[in-house]
């Protein structure tokens, strides 16, 4: 399972001109399902996601989760992250996980976002989705769990 976590002061979601998720200053993660990931991939990776400290602390040091700044999630589903392009200039996506079972973990993850108190936006699995985001710092950070 890999997540790309973007900080953000804001970040929307919308499908078919309709917003489908938000978030304000928190995080914005792009998730990627692979085929052997299970759901204790998704409750570890969002247990890591909930404690990150990538947000600043009083001194300008990155030393707060976003469960301490009381921030929250939009989470997106994106199977693209695990793209291959080793073999020519089209993507194989053969290292992601079939739909149902990234549909599944998807919504495993967002749950266990939950649990850990942050309040989670979400995405429309498998849509068209358009991203409008302001990346604070910029910070971006990729996390993978075998």
């Amino acid at each position: 399972m890999r997540a790309v976590l973007q900080r953000v002061t804001r970040a929307t979601c919308t499908v078919d001109g309709i917003i489908t998720g938000q978030t304000g200053p928190g995080l914005l993660v792009l998730l990627g399902v692979a085929p052997g990931d299970t759901p204790e991939t998704a409750a570890a990776l969002a247990g890591k996601t909930a404690r990150l400290r990538i947000f600043s602390d009083d001194a300008g040091r990155m030393n707060r989760s976003v469960q301490d700044i009381g921030g929250s999630v939009l989470s997106i589903s994106q199977f693209t992250l695990y793209a291959d392009t080793r073999g020519g200039n089209r993507p194989s996506f053969t290292g992601a996980a079939s739909p149902d079972r990234a549909r599944e973990l998807y919504r495993l993850f967002n749950d266990a976002l939950r649990e850990q108190g942050l309040m989670v936006g979400e995405g429309v699995f498998g849509a068209h989705m358009v991203l409008d985001l302001t990346n604070d710092g910029p910070v971006t950070i990729t996390l993978d769990l075998p």
